[in-house]
């Protein structure tokens, strides 16, 4: 049964694991792994650099060459259809019924009388 040992001796204890930790790393380290690795060769840094700006350029140039073909050759773009004469109106919608008259009737005008002789 291993008993903790007291705070300040907690420390300690860590410090020299920590410090015998780190001397087996350093160990282990040598001067060729401190030296600077050479620099990269060949060309793919300069094709991945130069992409994006190409990408850029022909998209312009597209949208230009899209602007000439549509607006400076006028004769290029299809004309909309002529449109057709004009003919008589034609009726669109049925005729509206006469409203019905709103004022008293009219007494007709007065009768005349039917005289009827006797014969006799």
């Amino acid at each position: 049964m291993t008993t903790t040992p007291p705070p300040e001796d907690r420390c300690t204890t860590t410090e020299i694991r920590l410090r015998a930790a780190l001397t087996a790393r350093a160990a282990q380290i040598t001067p060729r792994d401190l030296r600077r690795e050479d620099p990269p060769q060949g060309r793919t840094r300069t094709v991945r650099a130069l992409r994006a700006p190409a990408l850029a350029a022909l998209a312009a140039a597209a949208a230009v060459a899209a602007v000439c073909l549509l607006y400076l050759f006028p004769g290029s773009t299809p004309t909309p259809p002529a449109p057709l004469p004009a003919g008589p109106p034609s009726v669109t919608a049925p005729p509206r019924p006469e409203p019905p008259e709103l004022a008293t009737p009219r007494p007709s005008s007065p009768a005349t009388p039917n005289v009827v002789t006797p014969s006799g």
